[in-house]
């Protein structure tokens, strides 16, 4: 498995950005990492994922527009853009690697990340 570890997250106010960010522990050529999250009573959902050596990208359509992922494979990092947030984007944010196909369901994952908390004010 992959150690993951999230940063970048904080309180911002509707309408601004945030870039979260998920060193991995090493290389993740063959395989597919996601971003994830989780609010207080809901269940956790997939948000962007992307197939690291392919770069192909798959996203939910809640974010899409909105929300951008990344990779950096020289510093193995991998990223979530977040424009114009919304007090509904309220919740803890997780990566996650694992799985050959870009997908949004947490199963395929094996590798998880502690989280970064992410919070949007009016």
């Amino acid at each position: 498995q992959v150690q993951l570890v999230e940063s970048g997250g904080g309180s911002v106010q509707a309408g601004g950005s945030l870039r979260l960010s998920c060193a991995t522990s090493s290389h993740t050529y063959n395989l597919c990492m996601g971003w994830f999250r989780q609010a207080p009573g809901k269940q956790r959902e997939g948000l962007a994922s992307v197939h690291i050596g392919s770069r192909s990208t798959y996203y939910a359509d809640s974010v899409k527009g909105r929300f951008a992922i990344s990779q950096d494979n020289a510093k193995n990092t991998l990223y979530l853009q977040m424009n114009n947030l919304e007090p509904e984007d309220t919740a803890m944010y997780y990566c996650a690697a694992g799985g050959e196909w870009p997908t949004l369901l947490a199963k395929y994952y094996n590798s998880w990340g502690q989280g970064t908390q992410v919070t949007v004010s009016y």
